[in-house]
């Protein structure tokens, strides 16, 4: 099993491209499933779980093709030979869940294993059903599948969310598309994957109004169109090396980046002391002066502080003058990083779902387990900051989320590398 090796060297200077969104693509894909017509994504992200959302779509008889290099997605489902998406896939990735809705929009019928994916918590499938029975479907569970069936089609209705969840808002307005009437979607989450996904959608044919805002609606088509569609840039990603001069020192631009994008995000980094200015090509990080000082963080929904974000940003309060208080209101099993933190000489205390830090002058190498897509990063983050070498194990998270860690981090002065495994 793979691992990487980070060893404290300083500073970070120079420029990182930052790739296109992982959860801006993952949910872009399944939108396929609503045409006969091809759709085609640009500026795709390379990583495994785009490999995975692959598999599932050509389980499902979809033609998938991968050009320029991974960057382009060209696919068509104009032949789909099942409408049934199998456990041995989905299992691997919780986004898998977003071809319910549009097999149930199109086909009238899916079923659908539950999901799988990082371990941070239950996540349940609850909401995804409740929206797709306000249009009409039936659910039920059956031996780990979800049996979903709406005979005479979908119909148009006014269903508001008990939370606002990204994953049952894109899949409730994806069926929406086909649904006879028009849905008016309350409590939708207001992320900019959603609006992204609403965008190509619209390419698509859709008529929909209010993305970005807690109140989707939806006028149902007699069917949609192909596409070419960009994928918007990851602000996951973006965030996460916004961090890297902030942990580090020196300055980095990050090309692609915008503000507005993470503005929740970069508000808190100019409260510790981090300047962040937008530049031509993106965003432009470095610190005010001296050591970061302490900061509370609290996840929340888009436009808040996202729970994609606190691991890493855990890992610059390492370090902070003060002490921070991070409490996790999205996810209930989000602080798996803090004991492999604590290894590195952290001072961090957590007590259900608030993590309690005060900073150290140093943090020193060790061996540490990456024990999520976020966590894994996050260690990478500290490890930079860290005396002496620290190996990140398990690496394979990494890779779900993340194209070309070590050349980015290279590029800009880190002493990075991985390590092949047995």
């Amino acid at each position: 099993m793979d691992s990487i090796l980070v060893t404290g060297n300083g500073p970070l200077n120079g420029q990182i491209p930052i790739a296109g969104a992982k959860n801006a693509c993952l949910t872009l894909m399944p939108a396929t499933l609503l045409s006969e017509e091809p759709l085609t994504l640009t500026n795709a992200p390379r990583l495994s779980d785009i490999k995975t959302m692959t598999a599932l779509l050509q389980s499902l008889g979809a033609e998938v093709s991968s050009l320029q290099d991974g960057q382009v997605i060209a696919m068509s489902s104009h032949n789909l030979t099942s409408q049934t998406a199998d456990y041995d896939i989905v299992r691997k990735m919780r986004a898998s869940n977003l071809v319910l809705g549009p097999l149930l929009a199109r086909f009238g019928q899916a079923v659908v294993s539950l999901p799988g994916g990082c371990a941070i918590g239950a996540r349940p499938m609850d909401l995804h059903v409740e929206g797709l029975e306000a249009l009409g479907a039936e659910i039920e569970l059956k031996d780990g599948y979800l049996h979903a069936k709406a005979p005479g089609g979908l119909k148009g209705a006014v269903h508001e969310m008990r939370f606002a969840s990204v994953g049952a808002t894109e899949n409730i307005v994806m069926a929406a598309t086909l649904a006879k009437g028009t849905t008016v979607l309350k409590n939708a989450a207001r992320e900019p994957e959603i609006v992204d996904l609403v965008e190509c959608l619209r390419k698509m044919g859709a008529q929909i109004s209010g993305e970005g805002s807690s109140t989707i609606e939806i006028q149902g088509v007699d069917r949609l169109h192909g596409a070419t569609h960009q994928v918007v840039t990851d602000r996951i990603e973006l965030g996460t090396y916004m961090l890297a001069p902030a942990i580090c020192g020196g300055e980095v631009e990050l090309l692609g980046g915008r503000m507005a994008l993470v503005e929740s995000f970069a508000a808190k980094l100019d409260a510790a002391g981090v300047s962040v200015t937008e530049t031509q090509n993106g965003l432009k990080v470095a610190r005010k002066n001296g050591r970061v000082q302490a900061v509370d963080v609290v996840t929340e929904p888009f436009p808040g502080f996202p729970t994609d974000l606190q691991a890493q940003m855990m890992a610059l309060m390492c370090t902070a003058e003060g002490t921070s208080v991070l409490e996790e209101r999205i996810f209930e099993n989000r602080f798996m990083h803090a004991p492999e933190l604590v290894r590195m000489g952290a001072n961090i205390e957590v007590h259900g779902g608030t993590a309690t830090v005060t900073g150290v002058e140093t943090l020193k190498g060790a061996p540490v387990m990456a024990t999520d897509l976020r966590a894994s990063v996050s260690l990478i983050l500290a490890g930079l900051a860290a005396e002496g070498e620290t190996t990140v194990s398990r690496v394979y998270h990494l890779d779900r989320g993340y194209e070309h860690v070590v050349r980015k981090l290279e590029g800009v002065g880190a002493k990075i590398e991985r390590i092949k495994g047995e």
